[in-house]
């Protein structure tokens, strides 16, 4: 299994983590690409530079922004997301990072969470960071994210709510929900942002996997502090993984015999939003013949609480069943094929050592069909053609070196 393994041993923010993820390899071009094919901004640029600081060299990553930004509630960036061009499980991670954020400011401003303003956060950087951030774990084959404990410092922060002390509350009220492992580091400066919170609470498990580290990377922050102000990001395959703990994933279930279909799509997003891995709908018939809609949602236990939030906020159901759930998953890895209208992205299935099958990635086929006009199955079965080659073939003659 390829994991990330994060030292933030001087704090997370979400520039942090890109800056990382671009300097243990990620491309800035490809990113910046692809943001700008999938998201509907404007007025930005993403700049990397590597820097020097205390004998360490790194990645500096600033989003440059180049005119005039409104600051966006959490209803405005949602529905930029929901029509954004994105692979679907990078725009349910990003959804997923965004709501774990407005529930958190909700609580520690005393707001209902859809009239959670953001100010710094809903910038068109921290949207950038976000977004790059989880496209980036992707992008790189990330399967599983480990973090080690987060610094906890003092002093205050300047915010558009005032002067607030640090951690800031919405961060506090992150760690503190996901009972995040901290350290002291006594210095009066904002090591830990809400956007890196966010990000890591939701993606990463905070655990410190054995694995055999293949690349390593820094990404650092704007402050100057006594040590270098960065993040460390190894890249490697897990040699072993604790275990999750008992009923870790759930299948959670609710009987709809009286909601409007038509509500059934933004219940599943919000769903996905609130965490779920899977959502799928079967149709069954309830008592005196009634037509209904059996909603199932496969989701982590720790996001359960939030689920079916949603579930008794956003549909008609009166009771949730909550079932534990064991899956087989096969690893996975994403490589990338070369095709006449460009790269395309390609799922590897991989059972034991071995490469088994490979699907390219319909996002990116059909990002192809739109700008071309080329018959998307005909993108689809080249890449599919390409891919080909890699099946039957073993880890070790061919991931690692087409990374």
């Amino acid at each position: 299994m390829r994991v990330a393994v994060i030292d933030p041993f001087s704090g997370a923010s979400g520039d942090m983590l890109l800056g990382a993820l671009i300097d243990v390899g990620l491309a800035v071009d490809e990113v910046a690409m692809r943001l700008a094919a999938s998201l509907d901004l404007a007025g930005y640029r993403i700049v990397a530079e590597t820097v020097v600081r205390q004998g360490l060299r790194g990645t500096r990553v600033q989003v440059a922004v180049e005119s005039d930004q409104p600051s966006r509630d959490w209803a405005e960036i949602r529905t930029l997301l929901h029509e954004s061009a994105l692979p679907p499980r990078v725009k349910e991670r990003a959804l997923a990072v965004f709501q774990r954020l407005a529930e958190a400011e909700a609580r520690v401003h005393g707001v209902p969470v859809e009239r959670v303003h953001f100010h710094e956060v809903g910038a068109v950087d921290s949207i950038v960071d976000i977004v790059g951030v989880v496209w980036g774990f992707e992008l790189l084959g990330v399967e599983a994210i480990a973090c080690g404990p987060l610094p906890l410092s003092r002093g205050w922060v300047e915010t558009a709510h005032g002067k607030l002390p640090v951690p800031a509350p919405a961060t506090a009220a992150l760690l503190a929900e996901a009972a995040v492992p901290t350290v002291p580091l006594d210095i009066e400066a904002e090591l830990v942002t809400p956007t890196g919170a966010a990000l890591l609470v939701t993606l990463a498990r905070f655990e410190r996997p054995a694995f055999r580290p293949e690349r390593v990377g820094y990404g650092f922050g704007a402050r100057e502090l006594p040590w270098p102000n960065a993040l460390r990001l190894w890249i490697g395959e897990a040699t072993s993984l604790p275990p999750e703990p008992e009923a870790a994933e759930l299948l959670l279930q609710a009987n709809l015999d009286d909601m409007n279909p038509q509500f059934v799509e933004p219940l599943i997003e919000r769903l996905f939003a609130a965490g779920a891995l899977d959502v799928y709908l079967t149709p069954i018939v309830m008592k005196r013949s009634r037509p209904a809609v059996e909603v199932s949602v496969i989701c982590r236990a720790s996001d359960r609480p939030r689920i079916e939030q949603v579930f008794f906020e956003h549909s008609t159901t009166f009771g949730v069943r909550a079932v534990p759930l064991d899956r087989t998953k096969l690893e996975r890895r994403i490589v990338r094929v070369a095709t006449r209208w460009g790269e395309i992205s390609v799922k590897l299935k991989i059972l034991g050592d071995r490469i088994i099958d490979a699907v390219p990635e319909y996002r990116d086929c059909l990002a192809v069909h739109e700008s071309t006009g080329i018959p998307i199955r005909e993108v689809w079965d080249e890449a599919h053609r390409i891919a080909g080659a890699w099946i039957g073939r073993t880890l070790a003659d061919e991931v690692s070196g087409s990374r």
